[in-house]
């Protein structure tokens, strides 16, 4: 078997003219990235749902700048060959383009991930004009941005209108044009999505979007069932881990408080 390379932009882009799927999930540690890079993952994306699935937030809007970084670090310490990117966390890059490149720079040079994503279309050219010419890869997102919750008023469906969808067609246009190096789809119509994917020549990435999108994301907390609030209807469970652990912190509890724990195999 021939030793896996690293993936770059280019592999990406080669996959979706190949028509090969892309595969991406997110992490927020060491452990689950040395994981997911032995596993085979294409991309590994460290999302400010780190606000939401690791520190507790009800929103993506409290994490800060400091806590990606301190993450970022984190998962790129075990990665070798997968290709990370490293979100924006709010108001990050939305008071100036020239805050957004400080910003999306030391989350290469701090945190050495591959690239950076922000939230947005038509709004935010200007901010990835910048940051990609200033040599940063930007990934872009459009659909469901869930920085933008408190103008959405919810986590709801986005493009099932004409006018919605257009936008989103059309922004998925300009940011292309901007330099982003693909574009994550959240939570819009199947038919939506895979007429962006048809539209671009960058690779669009999925999460609850179809099918046809060149490649598919999800919280690897969420698909692993170690993640319980909420389940969308786009997330997969390929286990409930959450319920093997909460068994395992059962057994010892009771164990320890009965002293079968530890046993002479397990003393000095």
């Amino acid at each position: 078997m021939s030793e896996r390379k690293k993936v770059t932009i280019n592999t990406l882009i080669e996959m979706k003219q190949k028509s090969e799927k892309i595969t991406m999930l997110t992490c927020y540690d060491f452990l689950m990235a040395t994981m997911l890079d032995e596993a085979g993952i294409d991309m590994v994306l460290v999302g400010d749902s780190l606000a939401n699935v690791v520190l507790g937030y009800e929103s993506t809007i409290p994490v800060t700048m400091e806590e990606m970084l301190h993450h970022c670090k984190a998962v790129t310490r075990g990665i070798k060959n997968a290709f990370v990117v490293g979100d924006m966390p709010f108001m990050s890059y939305q008071t100036s383009s020239e805050e957004a490149l400080k910003n999306a720079g030391r989350l290469l040079k701090e945190a050495r991930v591959s690239a950076i994503k922000l939230e947005g279309g038509e709004e935010v050219l200007e901010t990835i004009k910048k940051i990609v010419d200033a040599g940063i890869p930007v990934m872009g997102h459009l659909g469901l941005t869930p920085q933008s919750v408190n103008v959405f008023g919810g986590y709801g469906l986005r493009g099932s209108t004409k006018e919605e969808s257009e936008k989103i067609i059309n922004d998925a246009g300009k940011i292309e044009k901007a330099g982003v190096f693909a574009i994550v789809l959240e939570k819009i119509p199947s038919a939506l999505a895979k007429e962006i994917t048809d539209s671009v020549k960058v690779p669009t990435i999925g999460i609850g979007a179809g099918s046809d999108c060149d490649g598919q994301v999800l919280v690897a907390h969420d698909m692993l069932g170690l993640f319980e609030r909420y389940k969308p209807k786009f997330v997969k469970r390929y286990a409930e881990i959450a319920r093997i652990m909460k068994k395992c912190f059962n057994d010892y509890i009771r164990e320890v408080k009965s002293k079968e724990f530890p046993a002479q195999e397990h003393s000095y």
